[in-house]
């Protein structure tokens, strides 16, 4: 098994084009087409990481924040990211980034915290916008399933729970081929007119490239007429955070001390404590202030995010607990999540969750 063929189940994963615009995911570092020997998945690519790589095995590693962010115009080993990339490079590791593209996945960062804090039922607590598309195309009948089939096996026509969703209208198509054209009904220069079914489906954006490619080969026309809008549908499964209910409601206090002992942290930062039932819960691996307003508009009781400033607890308005369990503290089981999904997926190759603690924020807590 090759690189890229861990990359291509990564992707399924959690897409690429996904990723918010300032992230810097996919390959960072190594060639695509080398053999694996072992892959390790950490949260942070330190140097240390590397160091356990090489004396694991594992010339690929998988880690969730990207080693390098932003554009690099020297690599002299003055910094720890130089220096990771260095020993990287040296040792012929390839290291592959997966960041907010998993945050914002249907089962990825934020899903596993809610499984974690035992949220049932949960939906995106942010849905990703404008990333709903419609395909409508038109169809000649005696080729009509065979081109919807062709979609859904694509891709297209997933609504929440559903599937194999769509829509059709009967009607007459006329069309004149010309000089030079090959059409699969008529004659050249004569006007056509033929029974058509114009076919609705949606789809996910990045779905795009291959539902045309699927409308392309399996539709008989020569020149194929669709057409592809951009939606303002919420997306059900994609999105930055993730809400729903706890399986048992607890008291604020008592909340606190179960986030404690499921996310394991050693102290939680919190709003001031109202005396109220905690039901609803949102969550948001990471720095999540930006979303404290669509937990309390979503009518959560609880908002269980990261690196919360001090003027940012006041947004509170003692509308919302806020309980800041710390950044690495949120994101710490990204790494079973990753482990598991390989695991399941690529049974030949050894894959091992790195042992190195990553986390720079320590606690004084005697």
């Amino acid at each position: 098994m090759k690189v890229a063929d861990v990359v291509e189940f990564l992707k399924q994963l959690a897409v690429e084009s996904n990723a918010e615009d300032f992230d810097n995911v996919g390959l960072l570092v190594g060639d695509s087409q080398s053999m694996i020997s072992g892959v390790l998945i950490t949260l942070d690519c330190l140097e240390e990481v590397v160091d356990e790589a090489i004396q694991k095995q594992c010339n690929m590693i998988v880690t969730f924040h990207p080693i390098i962010f932003s554009g690099m115009k020297s690599i002299t080993g003055q910094s720890y990211v130089e220096r990771a990339v260095i020993k990287a490079i040296k040792n012929d590791i390839a290291i592959y980034a997966i960041h907010t593209n998993l945050d914002i996945a249907k089962e990825g960062v934020n899903f596993e915290i809610c499984k974690r804090l035992q949220i049932h039922e949960s939906r995106p607590l942010i849905p990703k916008a404008r990333s709903i598309k419609k395909l409508q195309t038109y169809i000649p009948k005696t080729h009509f399933l065979q081109v919807q089939q062709s979609l859904f096996k694509a891709g297209a026509g997933k609504i929440g729970k559903y599937k194999n969703c769509s829509f059709r209208v009967e009607g007459v198509g006329t069309f004149l081929p010309t000089e030079n054209s090959n059409p699969y009904i008529g004659q050249i220069n004569v006007l056509e007119e033929t029974s058509e079914m114009m076919l609705s489906v949606i789809f996910e954006d990045y779905k795009q490239s291959a539902l045309l490619k699927a409308l392309k080969s399996s539709h008989p026309y020569e020149e194929i007429a669709y057409e592809i809008y951009a939606l303002e549908n919420q997306n059900q499964d994609l999105g930055m955070g993730r809400i729903g209910e706890l399986e048992k409601h607890l008291p604020e206090d008592e909340f606190l001390s179960f986030l404690k002992e499921k996310l394991p942290t050693s102290c939680i930062r919190h709003t001031k404590l109202k005396n109220k039932l905690v039901k609803k819960v949102a969550v948001l691996g990471g720095a999540g202030s930006f979303a404290i307003k669509n937990a309390i508009l979503a009518g959560a009781d609880a908002f269980v995010t990261a690196d919360i400033k001090y003027h940012e607890f006041f947004q509170a308005e003692s509308k919302i607990l806020i309980a800041d369990v710390g950044h690495y503290e949120s994101e710490q089981f990204t790494k079973n999540l990753l482990h598991k999904y390989l695991s399941e997926n690529l049974n030949n190759i050894i894959i091992i969750i790195s042992e190195i603690n990553t986390n720079p924020v320590y606690y004084y807590c005697k």
